[in-house]
């Protein structure tokens, strides 16, 4: 078998800023429908660091070890006998929630709903930061050959950026404002801009973000000020030439500052979609909502179609991922990665799978006083 051999090490949260490795059984298949998957990359979600930091997100709370990571790629070791789509040795992306497929929420196709989920690294499940993984076939992605393992890591934020632009219905020509430049807020600006968005306005509070988000997918960026949100917008709508407004307005960070403004730049009859986790309330612009009849929308992880378009715009190189990738490092470093992903000085770390050898990688040293600061602004997640 091809994992004979093989390590099935394991990055688990014991409890806040509490990891450990552990050396796993090799999963089986107890499924026909299921696939054994070799971890090649690992992605971190903010979501990972806010469990690894804080053990909890909402109602989802780490009572028991877990596995973290759910952005992975890897490679097909064994199928079940009625996988016919799929191949040992085929590289895939893997979407790491899996539904019921039975209920309400399923059968009517936004199987993202579904009560019954089970998704990697959220309570009670394991993630996949660990040497194999089992997963349903219909759940495993194939890349095209000219999409990398590294690159397949990265679908699955990009899948997210994908559900959150759909609900935006950006038509070809209209403008765009993203509310944050962190990894899902750059993504939705690039999706938005392979939609065919004429503008594409990047807002954040940090200006090297911005320059980022500039030579990535922008069109326009704006420093957010510390000045009433009224005032950001109108300042947004000045610097991008946005005449009445945004046509939509994407909220992709959660600050409860981005979402009022995001409400005053969007323009009468356009669209505004939640993107972004934050506090459970927050003061809302209501009226603003209700005066413009702005079209709102929530976003949570992905549904079907969205895997699938997200790796055609990487195929396509409508999107160069690649960008966003900071280093790679060894497994035995992926704590160090996770405190370099919480200073916020990187856009995206990958996670080299306990089996996966590599060359060089990331300086992982870490400056502790701006982890510390990091750690008292707190953390949030995409998923």
């Amino acid at each position: 078998m091809a994992t004979d051999g093989k390590s099935n090490l394991s990055f688990v949260l014991n409890k806040p800023l509490d990891v450990c490795f552990q050396d796993k059984p090799v999963p089986k298949i107890n499924s026909p429908h299921d696939v054994l998957v070799a971890i090649n990359y690992t992605g971190i979600c903010g979501s990972d660091v806010h469990y690894w930091l804080h053990g909890a997100i909402g109602h989802f709370v780490v009572k028991d070890p877990m596995v973290l990571g759910h952005e992975s790629a890897g490679t097909i070791v064994a199928v079940g006998d009625a996988v016919k789509t799929l191949s040992v040795g085929d590289r895939v992306a893997l979407e790491p929630g899996y539904p019921c497929r039975r209920c309400a929420q399923c059968l009517s196709g936004h199987y993202n709903l579904c009560p019954g989920m089970q998704f990697a690294a959220t309570p009670p499940y394991d993630g996949t930061l660990t040497g194999f993984w089992t997963a349903p076939a219909d759940f495993c992605y194939k890349l095209p050959g000219t999409v990398s393992l590294q690159e397949g890591a990265l679908i699955e934020p990009l899948a997210v950026a994908v559900h959150i632009t759909k609900q935006a219905k950006i038509q070809p020509g209209q403008t765009v404002v993203v509310m944050g430049a962190g990894p899902v807020g750059l993504l939705c600006a690039a999706v938005a801009k392979a939609y065919g968005a004429s503008k594409v306005v990047s807002v954040d509070i940090i200006q090297s973000k911005l320059d980022f988000a500039r030579s990535f997918a922008a069109t326009h960026t704006y420093l957010s000020q510390r000045v009433s949100p009224e005032e950001n917008a109108r300042n947004i709508i000045a610097a991008a030439d946005l005449g009445e407004g945004a046509d939509a307005v994407i909220d992709a960070s959660g600050a409860e500052p981005s979402i009022q403004a995001a409400l005053h730049v969007v323009r009468q009859g356009g669209h505004y979609v939640q993107g972004g986790m934050g506090k459970d309330n927050i003061t809302f612009p209501i009226m603003a909502l209700c005066i413009k009849e702005v079209t709102a929308s929530g976003s949570f992880r992905y549904g079907s179609g969205d895997y699938k378009l997200a790796i055609q715009l990487v195929e396509q190189g409508k999107i160069d991922v690649k960008k966003l990738v900071n280093g790679v490092v060894a497994f035995k470093d992926a704590e160090e990665a996770f405190k370099k992903v919480k200073e916020g000085e990187v856009i995206k770390i990958l996670i080299a799978g306990p089996n996966e050898k590599i060359e060089g990688g990331l300086d992982t040293t870490v400056d502790e006083k701006k982890l510390e600061a990091a750690k008292a602004n707190g953390g949030s997640g995409c998923c």
